[in-house]
């Protein structure tokens, strides 16, 4: 029954992802709970997922020359990185650790130019609003640009449209605009049990929502006014970004659907459709056209040294 707490604690945060990924995700947890290892053919393909994910990172690493820096964001997003890792898939993106390499580009003088990769089904919503900040703060100092490589969905989303200009490839996805969360009543289970649980607390709402009862008409309005107020940031934050009203965010783009590559970019969710390579090579060619960059402050401060 612990494992059961764990498995309900961890459905009930808010999440800006797809549902679909997050019920793959609690299936695996299920298992676990019950003490069942993952079926094979599930670890076949987390494995093989991580392997490409891997394979991408190195890649991405590869590419990043003639000033430019490819940082990958894949995978479920979350604030620091946890089990999430283990069961996502893909692995997991954590927004504190993107922060850290971003504001690292940002003071790196030999980069002109950041280029963030996406495939990501989205994540916790704990982070990502503080992320999409950062991101905007750092347009200021250096165009940043996002492509959907694949997928840019929920979470994932709101972070690209914080980006200078977003892109997703001929064959990806973007979208699934929403914030949901789930209560799980575990109170018939216990009780089958021969369990009855007493909750000491001190606090008038301290265990409201708990999953050892069913969830009663206040409680529930918590909940809802909770999911409202992630959700009204995610979409100011893509109203922002896609310089579009609240209102043709809330009544379009999918409603919380995820949309290909050309109804999204006909509902202004992109900037265009291009692949990773295209993207790259535009920002190359920028460069090349651009004014030489200046010299870097550490050289800058060797030769007034060494004219004292």
């Amino acid at each position: 029954m612990n494992k059961q707490l764990l498995l309900s604690e961890f459905l009930t945060t808010p999440w800006a992802l797809m549902p679909e990924r997050l019920q793959a995700m609690s299936g695996i947890l299920t298992r676990w709970s019950a003490g069942e290892p993952p079926s094979d053919e599930t670890m076949f393909q987390v494995n093989t997922d991580r392997v490409l994910r891997d394979s991408r990172k190195q890649m991405a690493t590869a590419s990043t020359g003639s000033g430019i820096a490819v940082l990958p964001l894949y995978g479920v997003v979350t604030q620091r990185g946890n089990m999430v890792d283990d069961i996502s898939g893909p692995g997991s993106s954590s927004t504190q650790q993107f922060t850290s390499v971003l504001r690292q580009m940002l003071a790196d003088d030999t980069v002109g130019q950041i280029l963030i990769d996406i495939d990501s089904p989205g994540g916790s919503v704990y982070g990502v609003s503080e992320l999409a900040s950062e991101i905007v703060k750092a347009r200021a100092q250096k165009p940043v640009i996002a492509v959907a490589n694949s997928l840019a969905a929920s979470a994932a989303y709101w972070i690209g449209c914080s980006a200078s200009e977003f892109y997703v490839t001929p064959g990806g996805e973007v979208g699934s605009i929403g914030v949901w969360q789930a209560h799980f009543d575990y109170s018939k289970a216990l009780e089958e049990d021969g369990v009855k649980p007493t909750l000491i607390s001190a606090g008038k709402f301290k265990v409201e929502g708990n999953p050892y009862v069913p969830l009663d008409e206040q409680a529930q309005a918590f909940m809802q006014s909770r999911v409202d107020d992630y959700y009204n940031s995610f979409v100011e934050a893509v109203a922002i970004g896609r310089g579009v009203s609240i209102n043709d965010v809330k009544t379009g783009m999918g409603e919380g659907r995820v949309l290909g590559a050309d109804a999204a970019l006909a509902q202004n969710m992109v900037d265009g459709i291009a692949t990773f390579d295209d993207v790259l090579a535009k920002m190359q060619a920028n460069i090349r056209t651009s004014r030489p960059h200046s010299q870097s402050r550490l050289k800058q401060a060797r030769d007034a040294l060494a004219l004292i």
